[in-house]
Parts: C-alpha cells; structure tokens; sequence
C-alpha cells in the first residue's frame, strides 16, 4: 500500500470477503428452503445494505480519490473493487467514479451537476421525492450527457458499459434465481441510490443562493460523530470539497486551520449529529434541533434567532436568472 493509514480498508475488504461473499453464494444455491432461505437472506441484507453498505460506500469513495495501492496493483486492485465488489453493494460498475469524480467534483453542486440540490426545496419531503425521482429516471442520461458534451469519452464509455452490462447481468440472473438476484442485486441497486441521494441532499441542503458556487457555504460539515469513525471522517464534506484528495485522518486539522475562514463566510458545522439526523431535522422543519447542534464558530452568529434564519434561508430553492 502507498500509505499505512489505509491499512484499515484492507481489513474491512477481508471481512466483507469472509462474511457477505459466502452468503450472497449460499443465497443462490439449493442448500436453504422455506423459511430458513428468508431468515438467512434477511440477515445477509442487513450485515450487507444497512452494517457494511456506509463503511464501504465511503471506503471505495476513498479509494476513488486517492491511489491507495502501489502502482503495479493500484488498476486490478480498483478494477475488481469497481466490477466484482461494488454490485454486491448496489453500485454499477464504474457509475460512481463517473458521476462523482467526472462531475459532481468538477460542479461542486452548481448547476451543470446533475445530481445539485440547487433547484429543489431542502426542506421538503415532497422535494426531496422529486429530486429522487427525478434521478432515478433521468440520472444515467443527465449524467452521461454532460460526459458526452465535456468530451470525456473515457469516463462515458465506461459509464455506459458498467451501467448496462449491470442491468443485463440483473436481468440474467434472474432467470437463475429471482428471489436470490432481487435481494442480493437489485433491491441494494435501488436503496445504494436512494442512500447516496439522501447523503448529497443532506451535504448540500444549506447554500448561499447569493454566491451558489462558494464551498463553504453551498456545503456543511458535521463533527464530533459516531458516523467519522466508522465511515473515514464522511462529516467533514465543506474540507472534502475545498480539499477532495485529503487523506481523511488530515481532514479535522485542516478544518481547525481554517476555522476563521469558516466563521468568515458562516459556513454550517453540526456537533454530534449525522447526515441522517439532519435530514430528519429538515424534513419536519425542526430548526430548532439544527440550532442545538450548531456550532457557532467565533461568535460567527449573533444570536439563535439569527443563526435560524441564515439556515431557513440557505434551505430555499435557488433560481438562476438569465
């Protein structure tokens, strides 16, 4: 490995391999009937989609940024993550790299990004059902569109060929074992993309409509969580975005460095709470509870009140006039 700090990820890819390769095969055999089939395949959706799918999802996000392995490994090592392990997950093969490096790192959120929270209402359920839709349905040729137009044919034509060799292999297999494919491919497939929809429009549902594009308001961090520790500092998503190729031990120190800049342009930091949290916090409106858990940097605020409406203001749908 180019740097020892990544040694965890090798452990969590030895237990993934050990635990949820075995049974996702054992789901597609013979060997379980009945009820034993659906006790066995409930806990492998579990360990799988709810226990491992955050540790992984945000390790490959990792392992996407950086080179982690050394050069005569790094391309089949990130190619059997990318094709073999990913699916089992509900990533496409070569989708996420694609989308997230290819575009949503190049747009940072504005409004050439397919997946921007920019237009939608972040404090609202049936917003955030539109724009899940809306990505569903429209995300594989928005995405590939904008590809297409920024002439990166490499990034596209992979994109393309993971996106649909993965359908027709779902496809295939379910001729092999319907129950087994819908619960071990196709079900993670959906929930992978409602998950990272619900990550991003909570990462990006505060932005300074005056100045979209600014990273450290078009962005939030979150600190003093369970979530960092099980999920390689994930929290830290304004430092990611100002700094995507951070190693993420480095990421709390480069945010206490630039703390003044933060309180600066009033950037929203949350203590002790998640993604999750927040999302909850703004689908019922209780800004009050945003407000308990932020952290106002250098008195950046001037009151509770105000710093309620700065967030109310920065959850309002944005319009790009011209």
């Amino acid at each position: 490995m180019n740097d020892k700090r990544d040694l965890p990820f090798v452990h969590l890819l030895t237990i993934i391999h050990l635990l949820i390769f075995p049974l996702a095969i054992l789901l597609f055999t013979n060997v379980l009937q009945g009820w034993i089939w659906w006790v066995v395949a409930a806990l492998y959706f579990y360990m799988a989609q709810f226990y491992f799918k955050g540790r992984f999802g945000l390790m490959f996000h990792c392992l996407c940024h950086r080179k982690t392995f050394k050069p005569a490994l790094q391309k089949k090592v990130h190619f059997y993550i990318t094709w073999i392990v990913c699916p089992l997950f509900g990533h496409a093969p070569e989708g996420y790299f694609s989308h997230h490096l290819g575009m949503h790192h190049v747009e940072n959120n504005t409004e050439e990004d397919s997946s921007s929270t920019m237009f939608y209402q972040r404090d609202s359920f049936k917003s955030f059902l539109t724009y899940f839709m809306n990505f569903i349905v429209l995300g594989f040729k928005e995405t590939f569109e904008y590809l297409y137009r920024r002439k990166r044919k490499k990034l596209y034509t992979n994109f393309t060929l993971g996106e649909w060799l993965y359908i027709l292999f779902c496809i295939g297999m379910c001729f092999v074992n319907l129950k087994a494919t819908l619960v071990v491919f196709v079900i993670p497939l959906v929930f992978a993309r409602f998950v990272m929809m619900l990550g991003n429009w909570t990462q990006h549902s505060f932005i300074d409509r005056s100045n979209p594009d600014n990273l450290y308001t078009n962005s939030i961090n979150c600190i003093n969580t369970k979530y960092n520790h099980v999920c390689w500092n994930d929290g830290y998503h304004i430092i990611h975005h100002l700094r995507p190729g951070m190693h993420y031990t480095e990421m709390p120190g480069e945010f206490w460095k630039r703390k003044d800049e933060f309180a600066q342009k009033k950037a929203i930091v949350f203590d002790g709470i998640h993604y999750l949290h927040i999302f909850i916090y703004l689908m019922t409106k209780k800004y009050n509870k945003l407000a308990d858990n932020l952290v106002n940097i250098n008195g950046m605020f001037d009151s509770r009140e105000q710093a309620i409406a700065v967030m109310r203001e920065r959850t309002k749908r944005c319009v790009i006039s011209g």
